[in-house]
């Protein structure tokens, strides 16, 4: 701006002449732009530090302080000079000696009091509005509605009630001492608190991510009662048979994926999840692209069901295999599979949940005639998809008869090295005395 020309701050003396109002304080105007009936002015002062002259820009006086939000006057220009001019002459280390350095300092103390605002809301923070305002949000992305349904019970029914309204970071083990004996107390099975638990000790780990809480789940201390809640019953040949044979009279999509099941071991999830570009009748083959494990597997199917692919409408390569009314995957077996296990009294006087026939009990049945068949474990381990051999060793006890025979296997080798023994000392005399 060519108008732009600095000049000196001036006031009128006591005999009405113009004097330097305030030294060291200089100023231009904005050619165009005002403030209030004046042309707005741009402030800057001049001061000597070390025998060196300095000179910095203030602001315009369109502008405020950040300090103390008032606008800039010539006035404040100069206590600021005044300051740093003290600061300078003084060699004051604790006192800013520039705007630039007076003005980061400001910054950061806002900061500091930002940072220390947040501290204190965050330990304020409750674990109940940390689970439903931040962590329940997240977790109920991409996953089954009755998975979150689950969590949500659980912090309603059990986690609210006791930890609900205390601050996160003073969640401590003894409060999961209550949630575990009102759990037990109502008689639910240690495997419902196991998963009471993972609820609590995922929120807890999300909150860490999030640097608000450290250490570990307070679930971590609090020891559970050993659950084993592997499955005994699987369906003998001939109970499959009826159950499969009642399905395709009342249902041919629960028929099917039954089938399928007892077939190829598959999980419920597993054949929701089939495309009819993962069916491969040509080879038999059927490609698990989302394995609980995450990891895919092929797996092989008998005659029947390939048979029955057959016979069913194949759909475009993206489309579902198995789908319901309103052409959306099953999210869980069909609830006329329950209806016809009740109908056959399949579960008639029996209590035990181990025990009770369910949609699992069909990849259950799999493993246990493999097992019974003579199928070794490893191989049994891949067609299962169990990521781990111990996941497919639970299964070894639901072949009682393979085990007893491999018990009298041992025996026969044992007697038959026992005999060969005392072939070999046959006609032989032994002397023991010396």
């Amino acid at each position: 701006m060519a108008a732009n020309k600095w000049k000196c701050t001036k006031k009128k003396d006591d005999n009405g002449k113009l004097a330097p109002a305030y030294k060291g304080v200089r100023y231009y105007e904005h050619e165009t732009r005002k403030h209030g009936v004046k042309f707005d002015r741009y402030l800057a002062i001049r001061y000597q530090r070390n025998g060196k002259r300095i000179e910095e820009g203030i602001g315009w006086t369109s502008e405020r302080d950040p300090e103390d939000g008032q606008f800039w006057t010539e006035a404040k220009a100069a206590l600021v000079l005044e300051r740093l001019r003290g600061a300078a002459r003084h060699g004051k280390q604790e006192a800013p000696t520039r705007i630039a350095e007076q003005r980061e300092r400001e910054r950061e103390r806002k900061e500091a009091e930002r940072q220390a605002q947040i501290l204190a809301e965050v330990e304020g923070v409750t674990f109940g509005q940390y689970f439903e305002k931040v962590y329940f949000p997240t977790f109920e992305v991409g996953r089954k509605k009755a998975t979150t349904r689950k969590a949500k019970e659980h912090f309603k029914n059990w986690i609210e009630p006791v930890i609900g309204n205390t601050p996160l970071k003073d969640v401590k083990s003894f409060a999961i001492e209550k949630i575990k004996k009102n759990v037990l107390g109502a008689g639910k099975a240690p495997r419902s608190l196991q998963y009471i638990f993972a609820t609590i000790r995922q929120a807890w780990n999300h909150a860490r991510r999030e640097g608000l809480v450290s250490g570990d789940s307070p679930t971590k201390s609090v020891r559970i009662p050993k659950v084993d809640n592997r499955r005994v019953r699987f369906l003998s040949h001939k109970e499959a048979e009826t159950l499969l044979s009642s399905l395709q009279e009342k249902d041919s999509t629960a028929y099917s994926l039954a089938l399928l099941s007892l077939h190829t071991g598959a999980r419920m999830g597993e054949m929701a999840a089939l495309r009819w570009g993962h069916i491969d009748t040509e080879r038999g083959m059927i490609r698990i692209m989302d394995a609980k494990g995450g990891i895919g597997r092929t797996v092989f199917m008998t005659e029947r069901v390939k048979a029955m692919f057959e016979a069913m409408k194949r759909g475009k390569p993206e489309g579902y295999v198995f789908t319901r009314t309103d052409g959306k995957p099953f999210g869980e077996m069909p609830r006329i599979f329950f209806e016809v296990v009740a109908g056959l009294g399949l579960n008639d006087g029996i209590s035990d949940p181990r025990q009770k026939v369910v949609a699992h009990t069909l990849r259950h049945t799999f493993a246990s005639w493999h097992v019974t068949a003579g199928t070794d474990i490893y191989t049994l381990k891949e067609l299962l998809g169990h990521s781990v051999i111990q996941m497919t060793e639970r299964y070894s006890h639901l072949a009682p008869g393979t085990l007893q025979n491999a018990t009298r296997t041992l025996e026969r080798a044992i007697e038959s090295a026992e005999k060969e023994k005392a072939g070999e000392g046959a006609g032989q005399v032994v002397n023991f005395k010396k």
